[in-house]
């Protein structure tokens, strides 16, 4: 352990690794050959991830080699499709939280996705804050009438607009001090609310068509951007689909907090809140306390097609 060093692991590509040290500097590391070994009846999946605190044996001023992972204390995860079968991909280790980006119009916010988005965040032990992006196009009213739902359920919803600036003060304040992870649809703003929070990020801003509405891809790579008041963010562009892989059907009103704490009191054990009698969930639905919308995505993602049980985006 003799001039072993702690560090985070801030990007990657192709093996080679770049390493934030505590006093800020980067450099480049690869990691030892034994890290690489696995038993065989582990599931297959990134040894090393964007967000790892590792142990890094310094070789150079610009180099080093990583000598071990440290517990990851969560992690948001898809699995891949690969060669050899799924793959666990961490998309961000030790995760803080997650902002879940969604404009308001241009695109049309896809509450269903978003719906998706947090049962995956419950699933996973992520807290999940909502950033509503591009208030400016409905007005702030109809803005919280869209988002209302998630307020009630005692999701932190913050209302922005990066061109004007409204709500990015709020957005800096949760993000400073915390690891959090950006995701949402193509096109909803989220690198041009990140450059709001901190030009220096120098992320590239994502626009808009005129003529199709569809946002173009400008990041080409994952990466922690440090924060000026401490912290680190991590745009995550190039998600294909982000799906419950490993929730049961059974399990997932246990991630819809509105029904998980209703379900003890349905009249069967096994109660899918569809079509049993006596039924504490769809007795709330009827009588308002339930959202319907809400609900009805429930419903979509106990009994839809396969597809359904996915977050697709465009990016």
């Amino acid at each position: 352990m003799k001039n072993e060093i702690i560090a985070r692991v801030m990007s990657l590509r192709s093996g080679f690794y770049q390493v934030r040290l505590d006093d800020g500097r980067e450099i480049t590391c690869t990691p030892r050959g034994r890290l690489k070994q696995r038993r065989p009846d582990t599931i297959r999946g990134d040894i090393i991830a964007m967000g790892d605190m590792v142990r890094v044996s310094i070789q150079s001023e610009e180099s080093g080699a990583i000598e071990a992972v440290l517990p990851r204390s969560r992690e948001l995860i898809r699995m891949a499709p690969s060669a050899r079968g799924e793959y666990k991909q961490v998309l961000l280790a030790n995760p803080d939280q997650v902002v879940l980006v969604f404009a308001c119009a241009q695109p049309e916010p896809h509450l269903r996705m978003l719906d998706r988005f947090l049962v995956i965040c419950e699933r996973q032990g992520i807290p999940a804050i909502i950033a509503a992006n591009k208030v400016d196009l409905v007005g702030m009213s109809v803005a919280r009438k869209m988002f209302a739902i998630y307020e009630k359920l005692g999701y932190t919803v913050i209302y922005t607009t990066a061109a004007e600036g409204l709500g990015v003060d709020a957005l800096r304040e949760h993000l400073t001090g915390k690891l959090s992870g950006l995701v949402g649809p193509s096109g909803v703003g989220k690198s041009s609310l990140l450059n709001s929070v901190q030009p220096a990020l120098g992320l590239a801003v994502s626009h808009v068509s005129e003529s199709t509405s569809k946002g173009r891809h400008t990041t080409v790579t994952r990466s922690l951007f440090p924060l000026n008041g401490g912290g680190f963010v991590a745009d995550l562009p190039g998600i294909r689909m982000l799906a419950l892989w490993d929730i049961e059907p059974e399990e997932l009103d246990a991630y819809f907090p509105e029904l998980r704490e209703r379900v003890a009191d349905c009249q069967f054990s096994n109660c899918t809140h569809s079509s049993e009698p006596d039924c504490a969930v769809k007795a709330a639905v009827a009588a308002g306390e339930v959202d319907q919308v809400r609900y009805d995505s429930y419903l979509k993602m106990r009994f839809g097609e396969e597809e359904d049980w996915g977050v697709v985006l465009e990016e």
